[in-house]
């Protein structure tokens, strides 16, 4: 073989430059070391098997550096899929999936069952040591059914929607992943909780993955999504912002749409403790890698004030 070219066809020049990115990765990696991450993993990255795969080796490289990594998953066109073949009906107020009992046994399934395994053996299947949880285990996430209200244009009066069996988290208790900070088990969670009455509630995963990352301290909350990250007016991507110009944004409408709700949870984990939340484009391969690993980043990173 030539020396020159390996069998994978790269140059001592190529390998020179990944010996280089490693180096200037180390600061990094040291100053996250031992640190708690909290990643909402969902979009289009559940979907790829590609995607998929990659963000499972880059959830046990983060373990491997000395970072414990706390995962939360979605699911919404799993789900959909899910209902659609078994012909359940859904419908929808301001983006949020109407629940019945029928529905949640299905999103039950799904969630905590389906999607949550596959994370679950893709993490060991590349060298982890992954352990698949929902929000009712070890009574991690109580909740309450979630309200909304919606104001009649004609009227003005605000009435109640009920939205069946859809929660809010009211309490976090982290008892079960503190044990988990010692080991080398990765937790993949699944946004169910328990009502009052021991129900099952289907709550979003961005809320949830919120709410862990408050309860945990954690230094980081990542929010893996669909786009690059926040943009100003003119498509621009803003790589940082501190809580202040995020409310700001919101407020001129430079934020819009369902990333404000994003957003919002990224803002209420601040202020309760995280050090930093971040949207990036879960699209992209090894997207976590060159948020957390390089100087330049990968996405919006907020800051406190």
């Amino acid at each position: 073989m030539n020396r020159k070219i390996d069998k994978n066809g790269k140059t001592k020049e190529d390998w020179l430059a990944q010996a280089k990115v490693l180096s200037e990765a180390l600061p990094y990696m040291r100053r996250y070391s031992g640190e708690t991450f909290v990643i909402k993993f969902g979009g289009h990255a559940m979907g790829d098997a590609e995607l998929a795969r990659l963000f499972a080796r880059d959830v046990v490289l983060l373990r491997q550096v000395g970072i414990n990594p706390v995962v939360v998953h979605g699911g919404g066109p799993q789900i959909g899929a899910m209902l659609e073949r078994l012909k359940i009906k859904s419908q929808f107020v301001d983006g949020l999936r109407i629940t019945d009992k029928e529905t949640v046994e299905v999103v039950e399934m799904v969630l905590s069952g389906t999607i949550n395994k596959q994370i679950v053996s893709a993490i060991n299947e590349v060298g982890g040591f992954a352990v698949g949880l929902s929000g009712k285990d070890g009574n991690l996430l109580r909740a309450e059914k979630l309200r909304r209200t919606r104001r009649d244009p004609d009227s003005n009066i605000e009435r109640i929607l009920d939205l069946g069996l859809v929660g809010e988290p009211t309490a976090v208790d982290p008892h079960i992943l503190d044990h988990f900070d010692e080991t080398d088990i990765t937790p993949v969670i699944a946004p169910i909780g328990a009502g009052p009455g021991g129900e099952t509630l289907n709550i979003n995963a961005d809320t949830v993955a919120g709410a862990i990352a408050s309860a945990v301290a954690a230094r980081r909350l990542l929010m893996l999504t669909d786009v690059e990250g926040v943009v100003d007016k003119k498509g621009n991507l803003i790589p940082e912002m501190t809580v202040k110009e995020a409310r700001d944004n919101i407020a001129d409408g430079t934020i819009q749409g369902g990333m404000i709700p994003k957003i919002e949870t990224c803002l209420e984990a601040i202020e309760n403790g995280v050090e930093g939340a971040v949207v990036i484009d879960g699209r992209v391969p090894h997207v976590m890698l060159l948020e957390l690993f390089t100087e330049h980043g990968a996405g919006t990173l907020i800051n406190p004030d």
